[in-house]
């Protein structure tokens, strides 16, 4: 097992990491009879996104013998009526420094393989920008 999860009631969840010991709280949103007080489960999923590509490129960058340390990702999910469901998310990533374009490919394309990008339904809209401190 990964994680046990434990149901608190109003909505909230608290999720525990076996292995850390690490918590997390979601909480159902303001638009779903929540209070909004933590990630939602669906924040958690786009959230999850940005985290595995920062994970690729951190993978990547160090095999590239460059640093990525500072770079940061935008978060946005919209959610769709009938069903409820995530319809698009999209990603922001801001790096630090600018690269050559042989490096900015390489990142780029390996910000597109992440297993959580895969994992999510093709019908979930995804965009990935890249944005370059210049």
């Amino acid at each position: 097992m990964t994680a046990k999860v434990k149901y608190l009631g109003n909505l909230r969840t608290e999720a525990e990491h076996l292995q850390s010991g690490t918590k997390l709280i979601t909480d159902a949103p303001l638009d779903n009879h929540g209070k909004g007080e933590s990630f939602s489960p669906t924040d958690t999923v786009a959230t999850a996104l940005a985290s595995c590509i920062l994970t690729m490129l951190g993978i990547k960058s160090e095999s590239l013998g460059i640093s990525i340390e500072g770079t940061t990702a935008g978060v946005a999910k919209t959610m769709s009526a009938s069903p409820r469901r995530i319809s698009k998310i999209d990603i922001e990533l801001h790096f630090p420094e600018e690269y050559s374009e042989e490096i900015k490919t390489k990142l780029e394309r390996v910000a597109k393989t992440c297993p959580v990008l895969y994992s999510l339904h093709p019908d979930i809209e995804k965009n990935i920008q890249f944005f370059y401190n210049k």
